[in-house]
């Protein structure tokens, strides 16, 4: 379930490796102060977190990197099938076309089971907690008192996304004919705005960002029995053995919350900071 939570819409592998295959192979903390520069594995096309823009991902990397006194060298790369494949690709082997790996990863859902199946990284340093929400548009869905008051709306959702296995499963199928499935999270929210669709479920973050509390729309919590209700959190990866190097981003990490850095980038991006 986490590892779908990360899965965005498909990507070609060749635009990641022609931008990333002349950098240097992953290196240790000592290594890093020599060469001056820290690799950040972001996720791509995973607005508010990266797109074309910037993001929040982006200015975290960039922050973390200034508390460590190095130069920032990005890496966004697609999302791949499953998230065991993306820990090895980007964290500590790398793949096969000749990128990766980083010295670190960011958005990696710190989940036990997740950190069981992977002995070759370190997870740690949660910044996020994320959950799903339903917003609809006050003026075509006036009322809400549950998923029955969407009866006979129509309701966007990502395709290949958490939000559509839940959306087109609940109760049965009952919601299944209403779905309207579109590429991406934003291509659904911006069917909302258009009118297209009444609602649309979605992370919350790309939820924000989008609307930036437009009083249009309202925010709803939805219960699913198969979704947790305090959602999922996201946080780093760096390679088993660079402890020392997972000591020092955690320390950064821990400097840039107790600064206020941590939330100003979270809200530049139109996004509520919620803390794990």
């Amino acid at each position: 379930m986490f590892a779908m939570t990360m899965r965005r819409a498909a990507a070609m592998l060749a635009a990641a490796c022609a931008m990333a295959a002349a950098l240097p192979a992953w290196a240790d903390l000592g290594k890093l102060r020599e060469s001056g520069t820290l690799k950040v594995a972001v996720y791509k096309d995973m607005p508010p977190f990266y797109g074309n823009a910037g993001g929040i991902d982006v200015d975290l990397a960039q922050a973390l990197a200034e508390k460590l006194g190095l130069k920032l060298s990005l890496l966004p790369f697609p999302a791949g099938d499953d998230l065991n494949d993306d820990l090895r690709n980007m964290v500590w082997k790398g793949h096969y076309l000749g990128y990766g790996p980083a010295d670190v990863m960011l958005h990696v859902p710190v989940d036990r089971r997740l950190m069981a199946q992977n002995d070759k990284v370190e997870i740690f340093a949660p910044y996020y907690r994320e959950t799903l929400r339903l917003v609809r548009s006050v003026k075509r869905v006036p009322q809400f008192a549950g998923l029955d008051s969407l009866a006979g709306k129509r309701i966007g959702v990502e395709q290949v996304s958490i939000s559509g296995m839940l959306m087109l499963g609940e109760q049965n199928g009952r919601f299944r004919d209403a779905v309207k499935i579109y590429p991406t999270e934003a291509d659904a929210l911006a069917a909302l705005k258009s009118g297209d669709v009444d609602a649309v479920l979605a992370n919350r973050s790309g939820i924000e960002a989008a609307l930036h509390g437009d009083a249009d729309y309202a925010l709803e919590e939805v219960a699913f029995q198969r979704m947790p209700s305090r959602g999922w959190v996201v946080g780093m990866a760096v390679k088993k053995e660079s402890r020392d190097l997972a000591e020092a981003l955690q320390k950064a990490a821990d400097e840039l919350t107790a600064s206020g850095e941590m939330a100003r980038i979270f809200t530049r991006h139109g996004v509520q900071p919620v803390t794990p």
